[in-house]
């Protein structure tokens, strides 16, 4: 498996589809995290264990991070940005285990994530405003503006992914570059600047679908709220 390159390597094919390195660690990153959370929360108790009582400090710091965002809905938006946040740490880290990179370095992966986050935001928001609302507003306040609305829509989306990609990309050809250069003799400042912007990048990654799903879902509610005022 060759992904020393920009384009990810190729494991095997099946058919006309082609299994790269990245789909595979993606998955593993899926199935190891979808155990995990089912195992860990098999035997909950209300006098929780030390280990319980980490996870529920992670799903709290997750909840106050999503509630300083979206007040109103943030146990409705936990599932879905909580899982994107656990994801992209996983994917971003793993590239710092011996044969592996991390998938996010694959523009592919990351326009997927991208398309999520598209269809998330959407999701959410009919599932508040309802369909003839939620699409309304692409006519507001004028119905020329829906070319405007339409390409900005597709536009952040792009930026997402191109954004994540080129600074994970960057961030793995830089480590190696600087270990071709200096060998192994500065291997820590290396890793920690790699943890680092791997989790600053996951951060943002996160939280800039947090902001574009509540700013959808807030401004039909301000809208609707005007409305009923009126």
């Amino acid at each position: 498996m060759d992904e020393t390159g920009l384009a990810p390597g190729i494991v095997f094919s099946l058919g006309p589809l082609d299994i790269t390195g990245s789909t595979l660690t993606s998955s593993g990153i899926v199935l190891l995290l979808g155990s995990f959370a089912a195992l860990a929360t098999r035997r909950l108790r209300m006098e929780p264990k030390p280990f319980q009582a980490a996870l529920e400090g992670i799903v709290g710091v997750l909840m106050s991070a999503i509630r300083a965002v979206a007040p109103q809905h943030a146990r409705m938006l936990l599932p879905f940005i909580g899982s994107l946040w656990l994801f992209l740490v996983a994917a971003n880290l793993i590239g710092l285990i011996p044969g592996l990179h991390s998938p996010t370095r694959d523009l592919s992966v990351t326009a997927a994530l991208a398309l999520l986050v598209f269809l998330a935001v959407h999701w959410y928001g009919i599932r508040i405003s309802g369909v003839r609302a939620y699409l309304r507003h692409y006519l507001t306040p004028n119905p020329i503006l829906l070319p405007l609305h339409l390409i900005s829509e597709i536009t952040r989306t792009v930026a997402l992914a191109v954004r994540l990609f080129g600074n994970i990309m960057s961030l793995e050809l830089a480590a190696l570059m600087l270990l071709l250069v200096a060998g192994f003799l500065l291997p820590v400042p290396i890793l920690m600047l790699h943890v680092v912007e791997a989790l600053v990048q996951a951060y943002i990654f996160g939280m800039l679908a947090l902001v574009y799903i509540a700013g959808g879902i807030q401004a039909r509610e301000t809208k609707q709220r005007n409305q009923t005022e009126v």
